[in-house]
């Protein structure tokens, strides 16, 4: 089996000490692939990338075969908020995501499109794709490695994402001005009310992934199980095979043929030292049972 056969399992890290540090984390988990945040999640403010911190990155990433690298946008970001000043912030703080994920060399970038609340939907969606073409405008993306993955959602009233349809309506928006893919969450899919738990239910949700957003489409998938229910549109993570998703459903996930390119990152909870390589462990476990 080639390196680039390997099936890519990882986890979300953190970046102490450096963006550089996470690449030691992730192999440190038993990970081959790592998502990040590139700045404080819950914070406007960012400092540039440090050139030696992306250089050593890349040295690290080299030495132990580790990619693709992903980095989770800001959760304050909300591309199609109706308040004009909240949008021309997200929209500079997205710009500031991509600048970054850019001189990490990342391949990349996750984002929630963000809540239409006071709108209707399709306002929401036009403005999230008008606010994602001003942010990238006149960035060196071309020709790179790098795309901006659109997120599912959990499913909340006036979250954009929370449909599968919804994802590819995006997607098709942005295809002529942005590189631009889909990542899929287990968590989110399962709580907005898709059955990814039962063999039957897996195989219609599956069949609706094709027909909207397509298989090639999806780069990453989010591996998280769910602390609530099929439905319930609440977003609690859990460890993988402990929540109300379960072993098996990953496991089929993991040995699905239509996702064989995909990278498959948790972002399950810290609870104590080493639940990363614990998690990992799990998926690692089931891709190879």
């Amino acid at each position: 089996m080639t390196a680039k056969q390997v099936k890519r399992i990882g986890v979300h890290v953190g970046v102490a000490g450096g963006s550089w540090t996470a690449v030691e984390r992730a192999v440190a988990a038993g990970a081959n692939t790592f998502q990040i945040f590139s700045s404080s999640p819950r914070s406007w403010k960012a400092a540039p990338v440090k050139p030696e911190d992306a250089l050593k990155m890349q040295e690290l990433r080299k030495k132990y075969d580790v990619w693709p690298v992903a980095i989770h946008a800001s959760y304050l970001i909300n591309l199609c908020s109706q308040t004009e000043s909240v949008r021309v912030n997200a929209t500079a703080a997205f710009r500031g995501e991509v600048e970054r994920a850019l001189a990490l060399g990342a391949e990349f970038l996750v984002l929630h499109p963000g809540s239409w609340k006071g709108l209707t939907r399709e306002q929401g969606l036009k403005m999230a794709a008008a606010s994602i073409e001003e942010a990238i405008a006149g960035l060196p993306w071309q020709g790179k490695d790098f795309r901006i993955l659109i997120e599912n959602t959990a499913g909340a009233e006036f979250s954009l994402g929370g449909k599968l349809e919804q994802v590819a309506e995006l997607v098709e928006v942005l295809k002529p001005c942005a590189p631009v893919g889909v990542c899929l969450d287990t968590c989110h899919v399962h709580v907005a009310g898709y059955d990814i738990v039962s063999s039957d239910g897996y195989e219609e949700t599956m069949k609706l992934v094709g027909e909207t957003i397509g298989f090639e489409a999806v780069k990453v998938w989010h591996c998280n199980d769910a602390k609530a229910a099929m439905g319930s549109k609440l977003d609690r993570h859990e460890h993988i095979g402990e929540g109300t998703i379960g072993a098996a459903a990953f496991k089929r996930l993991l040995h699905d043929a239509r996702f064989g390119h995909c990278a498959f990152i948790a972002e399950t909870p810290v609870d104590q030292p080493g639940d990363e390589a614990r998690n990992v462990g799990v998926l690692r476990t089931l891709a190879a049972g």
